[in-house]
């Protein structure tokens, strides 16, 4: 039995079959005219699919950042089972983070800018902010960093909201994180294991990897603890459960073992840095013996390094609205509107409080600043304090010897700046620039700030090169300061100031 209409075969047609089952339901189907034509041809139609050539090819920047969306944390997803057949589907989720920061100095503004700060580190890091609690204090309690008093309302803030880690705005010691965990119950991390937690997952590169490895060696070195004793019982012999022969000998707790191979880890890590050092050296004296200048690009996480280094050179790189989103530098070979090479780099970004072990880890790869014949030091002119970011990221420079190299300030975002703050920017810092490197407003009056900066050729020369010497005209393009250029019937007259190097070779054909 069915429901089709009683039609006789040769009268049978897919538009009278459809039109006696449309009042089955209060659904209508809508179907192309031409499909349901009964003279419609039956061959088939032209392709669904795209063949208009292969699709647009990604950037490696946008790659990259497509396969760290893709393993984001997500707050709706949960570790836990709730059916067996689940085994092949556990999710990550979202740590629950309760956040503490100590107010010793300043107004209560830069309290709230630096806990502002702590927030966006714990949402980059993958975890959710439930709560945020700052306390004033002329020095942090050297026990508990918080004092014992708060530490009790710590801990019902946390049992309430239900987090499962606290985050304190500064570094603790050893002494404050144990104390903090036995008290509160949860996990304790301070700002320096936060960052080093973005670092690792944002590596990309080799250099990039063992230099976030060496400073988390180094940050847990000092931090060694164990749960119930396990870390402090003695090895040595037999008893050492295999552990004896590389040991020291009877009298050796496990922790100072486990230091000691900590120890060899970062001799290693020392040992591969410096092989990867002396080939960042051979490239940068490269740089050198050729004349050629380098620009390198510097500022605050997330004041727009990237997008800026994208827009100026086209390079490509990745761009994410995050802190650290970016930290192997890049290098990207560019031209003046005269024709001279020079190099332009991104840097990793600094922030507030900058751990000094990652300093010294990224020092090889923050030489490039310091050696470089410009900085330009890109401000997030949209933020509550750019006067705070440009004194963090100053007192680092100095650190690294960078202090000495000629700066032109880039206050990037003016499509989202107040403009009363740019305009108090630019009274203070004379030597800037304002631009957008999203909408590309003032790239033009940066890239002439930039041109009239680099270094210029010292040595003039007034030649007659013969047409047989391009290769001579070529270098003079690429690595001189062109006054003037005429082509006669004896060669190419050319006046301009070069390098030692280059003047000497033109010395030849002086007129």
């Amino acid at each position: 039995m069915t429901n089709a209409p009683d039609l006789p075969a040769a009268d049978f047609t897919l538009r009278d079959a459809l039109d006696a089952t449309r009042a089955w339901d209060d659904d209508t189907i809508e179907l192309d005219d031409q499909l349901l034509d009964d003279t419609a041809s039956d061959e088939w139609g032209e392709s669904g699919y795209d063949d208009d050539g292969d699709p647009e090819e990604l950037t490696v920047g946008a790659q990259e950042l497509a396969e760290r969306h893709a393993l984001r944390r997500v707050a709706a997803l949960r570790t836990e089972l709730e059916d067996i057949t689940e085994v092949e589907y556990r999710q990550l989720r979202l740590e629950k983070v309760v956040l503490v920061g100590v107010w010793t100095d300043g107004s209560v503004t830069d309290a709230e800018n630096s806990m502002a700060e702590l927030a966006l580190l714990a949402e980059t890091a993958g975890s959710e902010v439930l709560e945020a609690v700052f306390q004033r204090r002329s020095t942090p309690d050297p026990a508990t960093y918080i004092g014992r008093g708060k530490v009790e309302a710590i801990r019902e803030i946390v049992q309430a909201t239900g987090a499962d880690t606290v985050i304190c705005d500064g570094e603790l010691a050893p002494s404050q994180l144990r104390n903090l965990e036995d008290k509160i119950k949860v996990k304790v991390v301070d700002r320096t294991a936060l960052i080093l937690d973005i670092f690792a997952q944002h590596a990309k590169s080799k250099e990039g990897q063992a230099q976030v490895e060496l400073a988390q060696l180094q940050y847990m070195k000092q931090r060694l603890r164990g749960w119930g004793g396990n870390l402090s019982r003695q090895v040595g012999g037999r008893a050492a459960g295999g552990d004896g022969i590389g040991g020291r000998g009877p009298g050796e707790t496990k922790i100072e073992t486990d230091r000691r191979r900590i120890n060899t880890k970062i001799a290693k890590l020392r040992r591969e840095l410096k092989e990867l050092r002396s080939t960042r050296d051979v490239k940068r004296q490269s740089r050198r013996r050729n004349h050629i200048p380098s620009v390198a690009i510097a500022g605050y996480t997330n004041a727009g390094k990237s997008s800026l280094l994208n827009r100026l050179t086209d390079a490509g790189v990745l761009v994410e609205d995050a802190l650290f989103a970016t930290l192997d530098p890049t290098t990207r070979r560019t031209t003046t509107a005269d024709g001279r090479v020079y190099t332009m780099s991104d840097t990793v970004g600094f922030v507030r409080h900058l751990p000094h072990g990652l300093v010294e880890a990224f020092r090889s790869t923050l030489e490039e600043v310091a050696d470089s014949d410009l900085l330009l030091h890109v401000v997030d002119g949209s933020h509550p304090d750019p006067e705070g970011q440009i004194a963090a990221v100053r007192e680092v420079l100095a650190e690294i010897g960078a202090n000495k190299v000629p700066e032109i300030i880039v206050i990037n975002k003016a499509d989202a700046a107040d403009p009363l703050v740019i305009s108090r920017l630019l009274a203070r810092e004379p030597h800037s620039v304002v631009v957008s490197a999203k909408t590309g407003e003032g790239i033009e009056k940066a890239l002439a700030a930039i041109e009239s900066e680099l270094p210029r050729p010292q040595v003039e020369f007034d030649v007659l090169l013969p047409y047989e010497r391009g290769d001579l005209v070529n270098r003079i393009h690429q690595e001189a300061e062109i006054g003037s250029m005429e082509h006669t019937g004896d060669g190419t007259l050319v006046v301009g100031r070069a390098n030692a190097d280059l003047a000497g070779e033109l010395a030849a054909y002086s007129r």
